[in-house]
């Protein structure tokens, strides 16, 4: 609440610098006073202290009264941004658009003040130069000189630079500013200074005002301990114990570490301070009372990946048994149950592993949960389950999940998909570390996308969003990963997308979803390219079945390509909807309703028939981006070539380019438009359909950056 009124009070101030005084509406002077008072209570955010030192280093129709008391109130809570240092940086020295001089002395003496705290001391080194060259500025010396001999190293101290000081310490009688600063710079180059420079009284380079530094560093510790209370209580990377700040913050189901048993010979968790301690004590660590911590402390976490034990592992299953034991008879509540589990959800985050004592409870839990709570805290959880047969995880832990979800869909039905993406990634990562691959890898793999197919469809229809698209998209894009992967991809047998998900997404009104279907087809088709063209072999003994021309029979070959003809169809050939074509699928829509379609297109226009609709000129998705292009071709063709004396409308055809030479305006064939609308798109992230059309045919002899190879002709069974 006290950053909200200190935000509004920022506002106030803003506002009030932008009018002369006498057409304000409020009293800044009162303005300005709660600002101090909050200030020096709350101190300021990050976001804050930018937009007051804006307020004070730009010229302004505040008071300078006003101003100065905004600048001895800035207390940073958190340490300042190398940002707020240039600032006031620049904010010095003489001119029109400059601070004035009082306030860049208020400016010098803050710099001083919050050295300590600054985030990257390093940048006002870097404007060493700059501040140097103020000295002669007597007005701001004094606090400029503190400052300098803060930042001042050995290369600073340059011959140049030391004879400047002399000469100016002499014009001045020898100001104790001078003299302290050349003192710093005798301590690096003693020999060349003369003493008789630095004799005399010299300012001690005190701390300017040590009540302010003392009340800023109450507020920076208030602030951190305020930013630890408000961290979740999971587990949190470091090589420290979990302590939480607040008691009242404590998870009350998970006990924290601690350790009563130690010897004088052996260290406790609670000890070790930082990563080189716990290396150095590891071995002699004692583990804490309850083991059971390491669901939420991550240094025990990291003991026992080092130290296993199975006894320690089985000591942590007893407890959560017991806790589950508790849930299903009645005798624990489910506040309970959802705390543990949270924290069992961090842990399973962190270390990448399910408990298998946890998925015997969900076999269980799923079978009498109704589906209310924290849904989202299950799927996270699953989304790391250990990779066995999918019918059998499916019988015992997914079906009753999604069984007790389905009345909360199509939220629920998100949150199942974004698991079962979840899950392929983990089984993707462990197929490929793991050194031969199962026997049912290719077959698990192939069931879970099969299953999600099915889900994938259901979610299309009941929830119909550029935001499921995505995640469905997701999923897909995950799949390609595994038939990519140079060693997973001799094992794994590619499923296809439903043809009703495809078109869809064909048809979609975003590029993006257009791009990526496109992009996920054209990785499909290199890999059952791959596969057709590899002789069988004889299978080893320790590894899954490979994949090679026997794995795709003819059928799934020509739906395939079936797909791969409708879009060149679509976007290249101006041949929409055609089933004459070998394979073509006239992108499953019966005859009649071709028919009618067509018919509707000759009554909007006679000269566009209905099979050049999604072509790249008149696809409502590529349509802009096309006559875009051409725009951009012609500026350069005026700008390299002169002036032309006709411009294309659009949309483009083949004829129209024709005329449009004809007629004194731009020289562009046919082939060369569309490859350059290609290659614009993959200029502008959209590079599916380009990847897609490149794969699929040999008349694009170039690729999108200026030359498409050959990537492969129509696939033969």
């Amino acid at each position: 609440m006290a950053d909200d009124s200190i935000d509004a009070l920022i506002e106030d101030m803003v506002n009030a610098a932008k009018l002369p005084a006498k057409a304000r509406a409020i009293n800044i002077k009162s303005t300005v006073a709660s600002f101090s008072t909050l200030a020096y209570e709350e101190g300021i955010v990050p976001a804050a202290l930018d937009r007051l030192i804006d307020l004070v280093t730009i010229p302004n129709y505040l008071d300078q009264a006003s101003l100065a008391s905004v600048v001895r109130n800035l207390y940073p809570a958190e340490r300042v941004s190398p940002n707020v240092m240039l600032h006031v940086v620049s904010a010095l020295g003489h001119g029109a658009l400059k601070a004035p001089l009082s306030l860049q002395a208020a400016l010098l003496k803050w710099l001083v003040m919050v050295y300590h705290v600054l985030e990257t001391p390093a940048v006002l080194a870097q404007a060493y130069s700059v501040l140097f060259n103020l000295l002669d500025t007597a007005a701001i010396r004094p606090q400029l000189a503190h400052l300098l001999a803060l930042i001042t190293r050995r290369k600073h101290v340059r011959p140049f630079r030391i004879q400047a000081l002399l000469n100016l310490s002499r014009q001045t009688g020898n100001d104790p500013p001078l003299v302290g600063l050349l003192r710093v710079f005798k301590d690096y180059y003693p020999e060349i200074i003369v003493g008789e420079a630095v004799r005399g009284k010299a300012s001690a380079f005190k701390h300017p005002d040590v009540l302010w530094r003392s009340r800023l560093a109450e507020i920076q510790d208030a602030h951190r301990q305020r930013a630890a209370e408000q961290r979740p209580t999971g587990p949190q990377s470091g090589f420290r114990v979990n302590r939480p700040v607040n008691r009242a913050q404590r998870n009350k189901a998970v006990p924290i570490v601690l350790t009563s048993h130690a010897t004088e010979d052996s260290v406790t968790l609670e000890e070790v301070e930082d990563v080189s301690s716990f290396v150095a004590k590891m071995d002699k660590l004692e583990l804490p009372n309850q083991l059971v911590a390491v669901l939420a402390d991550p240094l025990l976490q990291k003991l026992l990946i080092l130290r296993p034990n199975p006894e320690s592992y089985q000591r942590i299953s007893n407890w959560l048994s017991a806790v589950f034991q508790e849930v299903m008879a009645g005798d624990a509540d489910e506040a309970t149950l959802w705390e543990v589990l949270e924290v069992v959800r961090e842990f399973v985050v962190q270390t990448k592993t399910i408990p298998p004592l946890l998925l015997s409870f969900f076999s269980q839990f799923f079978n009498i949960w109704g589906g209310e709570g924290k849904r989202d805290v299950c799927f996270d959880i699953l989304g790391f389950t250990p990779f066995h047969d999918f019918g059998e995880l499916h019988r015992l832990i997914f079906q009753p999940l999604e069984a007790a979800v389905q009345y909360f869909a199509p939220s629920s039905q998100q949150g199942l998909l974004q698991m079962y993406t979840n899950l392929l990634r983990q089984w993707t990562a462990i197929l490929q570390a793991s050194d031969s691959i199962p026997e049912h890898a290719s077959a698990t793999i192939a069931s879970l996308v099969l299953h999600t197919n099915t889900l994938a469809l259901t979610l299309l229809q009941t929830s119909p969003s550029v935001t499921t698209d995505a995640t469905i998209l997701d999923f897909y894009e995950q799949t390609t990963r595994v038939i990519t992967d140079a060693k997973l991809k001799r094992y794994m047998r590619i499923e296809l997308p439903p043809s009703p998900l495809i078109y869809t997404f064909l048809f979609n009104n975003s590029l993006a979803t257009v791009s990526r279907i496109c992009f996920i087809l054209a990785c499909y088709k290199r890999g059952i390219e791959t596969a057709v063209a590899t002789r069988p072999r004889a299978p080893a003994t320790d590894a899954a079945p490979r994949i090679d021309s026997h794995t795709y029979d003819r059928p799934f070959v020509n739906l395939f390509n079936g797909y791969i003809m409708d879009v060149c169809n679509l976007f290249w050939r101006n041949r929409g909807f055609n089933d004459t074509d070998t394979n073509a699928q006239a992108c499953t829509l019966s005859p009649a309703t071709i028919n009618a379609l067509a018919a509707y297109a000759v009554s909007v226009d006679r000269a566009l028939p209905l099979t050049s609709f999604f072509s790249l000129s008149h696809s409502p998705v590529l349509c802009y981006q096309s006559i875009e292009r051409v725009r951009d071709l012609e500026d350069d063709a005026m700008e390299h070539d002169g002036e032309i004396r006709v411009r294309h409308g659009g949309p483009v055809t083949q004829s129209t380019l024709t005329r449009l030479a004809n007629a004194g305006g731009m020289k562009l064939s046919w082939q060369d438009y569309r490859i350059e609308v290609l290659k614009n798109l993959a200029d502008n992230g959209f590079p599916g359909i380009a990847e897609l059309l490149k794969n699929a045919m040999t008349v694009l002899k170039r690729s999108i950056d200026g030359r498409l190879s050959i990537q492969g002709t129509p696939m033969q069974p």
